[in-house]
């Protein structure tokens, strides 16, 4: 039972998906705090629930726990996203050093985490992006490319991470998750992400050597430096091993050059002037990693297949009221309109007919 719903609550107390006493009585026997704690959701979270914990002196922690209500199986794994940031801490990604993970559901009812708060922005929409000076947008660009070879040279043994998941098969098995994922939450008939799909199935190109995949990898996924260095890789639950590629396809995704006038969110963030084009993003990935882009534009249409797929998860959730009471105004009806231009984008990647 949480916080919000025992007859011996404090209403003023009362934040969803927090049981405010429990959870507090065990952030406290993992960190030292001095209590009351106070809790915020942040805005912008499209897939697990992402909270500020403040202690009374102002030390900050951030929460991260599933959403509310009935979830697909295998999602919102917020017990993976600890298991890898523990392992990276001593490596030269950028983490969150975390504090501790909670699976006893006599808690909070779900799986939760704590983490170190880390001093940064997060550049998740254009208003974001103008705070920062041109030079600082380019040192963001290149550090982002920089953070993710980082990451693809992650000795995967060697940091423990060996047993995460298959290391081969990487693109059969995302295209069987999403596509289960799609039928399972999805609110209208798409025939085109089947056509897609099926597209992305045959094309496929021949693997490169399995690494630690991201999963979601973006700017609006990584606390900034101002200055432009990431300052931590954040949202690790849709982490794998698997083909580094579709990590840079995927950040291509996210990525709006100056000519692409349609776009809007985190995305057009990057058409600001200094930040660098996709083809700059993707030629420093190649020139540090030592690979061939010929086979880029199937990863930036998987990225879009994707995209699409886990968008209508997020929409159907915010339907069904699991992301939870947020501060920001969420246009539902053109987010919706959105999934499926993002499966005629992958569509032309692919060189294929939309109908």
């Amino acid at each position: 039972m949480t916080d919000s719903t025992r007859p011996d609550a404090d209403p003023a107390l009362a934040i969803e998906g927090i049981d405010v006493p429990r959870v507090s009585a065990w952030i406290a026997d993992h960190t030292t705090v001095t209590l009351p704690l106070q809790f915020k959701l942040i805005a912008g979270g499209r897939s697990n629930m992402t909270f500020v914990v403040t202690d009374a002196t102002g030390r900050r922690f951030v929460l991260r726990r599933p959403p509310l209500g009935k979830l697909l199986p295998s999602a919102h794994d917020v017990a993976r996203e600890f298991r890898i940031m523990a392992a990276l801490a001593d490596t030269d990604v950028p983490v969150p050093a975390v504090v501790g993970l909670c699976q006893d559901p006599t808690v909070n009812e779900r799986d939760f985490y704590v983490m170190h708060h880390l001093d940064g922005i997060v550049v998740r929409d254009i208003d974001i992006g103008r705070t920062v000076s041109e030079a600082a947008r380019e040192r963001m660009s290149r550090s982002l490319v920089d953070t993710l070879c980082k990451l693809h040279r992650v000795d995967i043994d060697a940091v423990g991470l060996g047993n995460l998941a298959k290391r081969d098969g990487y693109i059969e098995r995302q295209l069987k998750r999403w596509s289960g994922q799609w039928e399972q939450s999805k609110t209208r008939e798409l025939p085109l992400i089947d056509k897609v799909r099926d597209a992305l199935a045959r094309l496929m190109p021949a693997p490169s050597r399995p690494t630690i995949a991201h999963g979601d990898y973006r700017l609006s996924n990584c606390m900034m430096d101002p200055d432009g260095p990431v300052a931590g890789v954040l949202d690790w639950e849709l982490c794998t091993l698997g083909e580094p590629m579709a990590d840079l396809g995927w950040l291509l995704g996210y990525w709006h050059d100056p000519a692409d006038s349609d776009e809007n969110g985190d995305s057009a963030t990057t058409g600001l002037p200094g930040f660098l084009t996709q083809e700059q993003m993707a030629g420093l990935y190649a020139d540090q990693m030592g690979v061939e882009l010929a086979t880029v534009d199937y990863y930036r249409a998987f990225a879009q297949w994707r995209l699409a797929c886990i968008g209508e998860g997020v929409y159907a959730r915010y339907l069904a009221g699991q992301q939870g009471a947020q501060d920001e105004e969420i246009d539902l009806n053109h987010y919706r309109d959105h999934i499926p231009l993002r499966v005629e984008r992958a569509a032309r990647l692919l060189k294929l007919s939309a109908n």
